[in-house]
């Protein structure tokens, strides 16, 4: 609104008057916006019948689709013999599955001795402790022998340790180490020998791999001589030498998987690339035998390729030097039958013939029955899903087009309460839900044969009486698929085609919603263009008021000044 002051020279509040007229010219405006707020509260509305239908159309496709029906339970007597799963339209049935023999991996056993010997000769007097190529390093601190603690520092040689154990136990007991076996031996001259203490605070013992007690000899358990899997390949103590080719660009394959190395790389490293490849194997250092070890991650009867490309990888670490341990497939039979196999412990349909049936076998020599069935459960939930769904929907309905009365007699309609559009939905989805299925094979033909009826006072079902549903599941399932499913009368083909009629992408709904949005902006436009005419009606007025107001103010002062010159005063 212009700010000024009106009737200064008429005395007259023309501007209060200006704007009462605008605001009664203001009134289709009024209108307007009101139609304006009624047309998107029917789409706010409808926006929430299409939300609502949208997740009765899952529940409808849910119950249109073949595979619910065909969905399948695998039930096993003896949980501890073995675990099963069936897919859909898998074979029904009781099968008994006998294991003769569980499958294991086949592994490619590396040849022993892959870490040098400790030393090159019997000779130890140069071997320090923190040099060895023990497996896991010497620590300094105390162990036992026959009761006498000797106390090793890392910094001592082999030697030194030796010479600590004659000493303490008063020559009776002496240390040697034989390269050829690449092992070390105590022996006493009086008495057995007895190892270890629980106050004993370094692990020589143990990786000394001496363990044996009892006799008057103890010996190393195995060859000590280690690869030291923290190292690089060049300074492992692999007994080969270790080559990349002479450039970094060492590479090999197992299973065709190509893997790189270089001379440098860890070899902990190494055996993780070779995890992490698609050589679909395990690779492993086994330190109490000194070799590497090779096992697929699948089970069976299945050999492994090996083959160095660049450098010498696979024969360095003695694993192109080993043999294959083969693996084992899981032998089994069915219901009493010959023979069969597979190289997984989890048998399919690949090796059992039994369509869509997984059964994985857990104990070797063990019996059970596997019975297989139609998910009725699955089944009896999709139906009663679908009911709680529709009545959502139709309560929805009902609750945007209801009048409402109150004591008074006041009259409230529902937003949609003029609408014949949401009573057409309503309609349609109950006459598709009560009708009876025409032409097909089975005797199921209506939803009251499940126990599904009306609610009697509104347009909601309800399943009255499940055991006549429970009976269908149990002994019609094949009708009760062909109610839902049949592609020309099937009750949720029926329902499926007219929800995607109304909420699909072309669906009636979605253009009435697109209707009632272009009628609301265009309420818009014609707010403006009636506001334009007011503006322009008022700019009038005031012009016509302001006109008014100068002539005024001239007769005004022409009558002052007539006044002054015939001698008048003003009055």
């Amino acid at each position: 609104m212009d700010l000024g002051i009106s009737g200064l020279a008429s005395g007259f509040d023309w501007r209060t008057l200006v704007d009462q007229l605008v605001d009664t010219e203001r009134l289709p405006q009024k209108r307007l916006r009101f139609e304006q707020g009624s047309l998107r509260e029917q789409n706010n509305s409808y926006d929430s019948i299409f939300t609502q239908l949208s997740v009765l159309k899952n529940r409808v496709n849910e119950l249109k689709s073949p595979d619910l029906f065909n969905s399948r339970t695998a039930t096993v007597a003896d949980a501890k013999m073995a675990t099963a799963s069936a897919g859909v339209g898998a074979v029904v049935g009781n099968f008994a599955f006998n294991f003769t023999q569980l499958a294991t991996v086949s592994k490619q056993i590396g040849a022993e001795g892959a870490g040098k010997p400790l030393n090159a000769s019997n000779d130890v007097s140069g071997l320090v402790l923190s040099n060895a190529g023990f497996a896991v390093n010497v620590t300094a601190g105390a162990f036992t022998v026959n009761g006498k603690q000797i106390t090793v520092a890392t910094s001592d040689t082999l030697k030194q340790v030796f010479d600590k154990v004659g000493t303490a136990t008063g020559g009776t007991v002496t240390g040697s180490y034989n390269a050829t076996t690449d092992k070390i031996s105590f022996t006493s001259s009086s008495g057995q020998i007895v190892l270890g203490s629980t106050a004993d605070s370094s692990n020589f013992l143990q990786v000394a791999k001496l363990n044996n007690n009892g006799g008057t000899t103890v010996t190393s358990d195995a060859s000590l001589g280690s690869v030291k899997l923290a190292a690089a390949l060049s300074s492992s103590n692999l007994d080969t030498p270790i080559t990349d080719g002479g450039a970094g660009a060492g590479k090999f394959k197992i299973n065709g998987a190509e893997i790189s190395f270089s001379s440098s790389d860890g070899v902990a490293t190494v055996l993780k690339r070779i995890n992490d490849s698609s050589a679909g194997v395990t690779a492993s250092y086994d330190s109490l035998n000194d070799r590497f070890v090779l096992a697929n991650k699948g089970t069976g009867d299945l050999g492994m390729a090996l083959e160095d490309v660049t450098g010498n990888f696979l024969s360095a670490t003695k694993l192109s030097a080993g043999a294959i341990e083969r693996g084992k497939d899981v032998l089994y039979t069915v219901n009493g039958g010959g023979q069969l196999r597979s190289h997984s412990n989890t048998i399919t349909e690949a090796s059992s013939g039994l369509v869509g049936l997984s059964v994985t076998a857990l104990t070797e020599g063990g019996s059970t029955t596997v019975s297989v069935g139609g998910d009725t459960a699955k089944i009896r939930s999709a139906i009663t899903d679908f009911i709680v769904e529709y009545n959502k929907s139709q309560s929805l309905i009902d609750a945007e087009t209801a009048s409402s009365t109150d004591a008074k007699g006041k009259v409230t309609a529902g937003t949609l309460a003029s609408e014949g559009d949401a009573e057409s939905i309503s309609s349609s989805l109950r006459g598709l839900v009560y009708s009876k299925a025409s032409g097909l094979d089975g005797v199921i033909n209506h939803l009251d044969k499940l126990g599904i009826v009306s609610n009697g006072n509104d347009n909601t079902i309800k399943l009255s009486d499940g055991s006549k549903l429970d009976s269908v599941l149990a002994n019609n399932l094949n009708d009760l698929a062909e109610l839902f499913t049949d592609q020309t009368n099937g009750i949720a083909k029926k329902l499926g085609d007219y929800l995607e009629k109304t909420i699909g992408d072309e669906g009636t709904l979605l253009k009435k919603q697109a209707n009632l949005t272009k009628q609301a902006s265009d309420i818009d436009q014609q707010v403006a263009d009636l506001e334009r005419v007011v503006q322009s009606s008022r700019s009038r007025l005031i012009d016509s008021f302001v006109s008014m107001e100068t002539a005024q103010a001239s007769i005004k002062q022409q009558t002052q000044f007539l006044s002054q010159r015939l001698g008048f005063s003003a009055s």
